[in-house]
């Protein structure tokens, strides 16, 4: 008996995550994560491994220069540092995402936003985006020495005159999502932590919704597979790998 798939966009599970919070769970090829600003201005730290490589891992020059680009958004696929294509952009309401920008550290934390610990605060304590992944990666055996430059979804950077990076505020509204279609199963890791050069004047804790979905089947015609040669290529890699092969193209 043929087993029955569900329609595509279905929502096979859906959860909250609380600002300030972390979580890592393992995506399958063919279904996609939604994830949701609930209340406007997130900001979603994002790391992804191979979980039958773990030192294979979200490479983000890669992803950028492959594809020509400094942001993210619809089209782009998010790369490993083996020439694989861990997820694509199906959809988003954004506009951009960066990657370039990584994470909050404890010390920048407590300069910014003073320190508070959970013996003392409990849920309501400060964390940071750099210990959150830490927590994560020792569930699967990983340390510091496997951390790589994160993604964060929902925030957008530009530049001074001067030359130097700068958080471009009410980059996403409340409402506004982001969809990755995983092209290969995948170790996803997040917090919900805020953004290194937020300019809040008190420490934001912004959730979000998010939602594992069934994808649709990647057709010839597919957006991202075809918004550069470089991802087609990409596309290449993955089903080698699939085969069993496991080599890449350069």
């Amino acid at each position: 008996m043929q087993e029955e798939h569900p329609e595509p966009g279905t929502i096979l599970y859906e959860d909250k995550l609380a600002g300030a919070c972390h979580w890592s769970m393992q995506m399958r090829k063919g279904t996609s994560l939604r994830l949701i600003d609930n209340e406007g201005d997130a900001n979603v730290g994002m790391l992804l491994y191979n979980p039958v490589n773990l030192l294979e891992r979200y490479n983000a020059p890669d992803t950028l220069k492959c594809q020509h680009t400094f942001k993210l958004t619809k089209g782009n696929c998010l790369y490993s540092d083996m020439g694989r294509i861990f997820c694509s952009i199906v959809e988003d309401s954004v506009g951009w995402h960066e990657t370039v920008c990584g994470n909050t550290t404890k010390k920048m934390v407590k300069q910014k936003w003073g320190e508070r610990t959970y013996q003392e605060h409990h849920n309501d304590w400060n964390q940071n985006g750099y210990n959150s992944f830490l927590v994560e990666l020792a569930k699967y055996g990983l340390g510091k020495k496997d951390m790589a430059a994160n993604l964060n979804l929902f925030s957008a950077v530009g530049v001074d005159d001067e030359g130097n990076l700068k958080y471009l505020e009410d980059n996403s509204k409340a409402g506004d999502y982001i969809e990755l279609r995983f092209e290969m199963d995948t170790l996803v890791l997040m917090h919900t932590c805020p953004h290194p050069l937020s300019p809040a004047q008190e420490y934001p804790r912004k959730s979000i919704t998010y939602q594992i979905r069934q994808a649709a089947e990647v057709a010839s015609d597919d957006f991202c597979m075809n918004l550069r040669e470089e991802n087609q290529r990409g596309f290449k890699n993955n089903e080698i790998f699939h085969l069993g092969a496991g080599c890449c193209h350069d």
